[in-house]
């Protein structure tokens, strides 16, 4: 597949792809136990773009899905990897999705709340990540809850034990890692949303570079590389996107 040159200088003005990385999400990027380095299939993603453009990668990373946004929004990065969202969308080209996450409730055993359905009741607590996908949902779709946010994702369950909330919302992983390592928790059976991974870039940067980037997201699915890095990377409960239709 070769890059027309124009498309190439688009994506990369400052001569290298800057890549944002969310480490708030641990099914997409974490750190290398032994080296530190930020690794996960937004990481391979990112790294397969880079060669194909033929350019060198560097990594921007961040803690939280806001900043990993605001940076594409603003032009500090070149491409990244996001919830779809249509708030989101006002400054970002979204690719189709290559990853199905669930987004799921945690509550503590002892919790009088059994199903999804009871959560958005007043009085109800719900924690959220700030600036996370499910906050971004969750504030357009709970009613009668109060939501309060958490500064990062991996820090929801912490904040709702810390502050005796009554429902933790996050992703599906994250939530059960919690339950296991504090104990006395339990998530709610379903999942009330199902957040969908795409690829972005700055609107600025024209449809031909749009189009580019989401022909590269359905190879990367149809060709079996998402699938491959999800399974070298251990990840479960996430599944590869359905191709796109046209």
């Amino acid at each position: 597949m070769t890059i027309d040159a124009a498309i190439v200088a688009g994506f990369t003005p400052t001569g290298r792809l800057r890549a944002s990385i969310n480490l708030g999400n641990p099914i997409l990027a974490g750190r290398d136990a032994i080296t530190g380095a930020p690794c996960g299939v937004s990481v391979d993603l990112a790294q397969e773009f880079a060669q194909r453009l033929g350019v060198q990668l560097e990594l921007v990373v961040f803690d939280t899905a806001g900043q990993s946004v605001q940076a594409v929004t603003d032009e500090q990065a070149d491409i990244g990897f996001f919830a779809i969202d249509p708030l989101r969308g006002a400054g970002i080209s979204f690719t189709a999705p290559y990853v199905l996450i669930e987004g799921c409730y945690l509550v503590r055993n002892d919790s009088p709340i059994r199903g999804n359905d009871e959560v958005d009741r007043p009085g109800c607590t719900v924690v959220a990540g700030k600036g996370s996908a499910y906050d971004l949902f969750l504030t357009r779709e709970l009613k009668q809850a109060s939501i309060v946010r958490a500064p990062t994702s991996p820090a929801v369950v912490d904040t709702f034990l810390e502050l005796q909330a009554d429902v933790a919302a996050g992703v599906k992983q994250q939530l059960q890692a919690d339950a296991q390592r504090l104990g006395g928790l339990r998530l709610l059976q379903g999942r009330f949303m199902v957040i969908q991974q795409a690829m972005g870039t700055p609107k600025g940067r024209g449809a031909a570079a749009a189009t580019q980037l989401a022909a590269f997201v359905e190879e990367m699915k149809s060709s079996g590389f998402v699938a491959a890095s999800l399974q070298r990377h251990r990840v479960e409960g996430a599944s590869v996107a359905p191709a796109a239709s046209h």
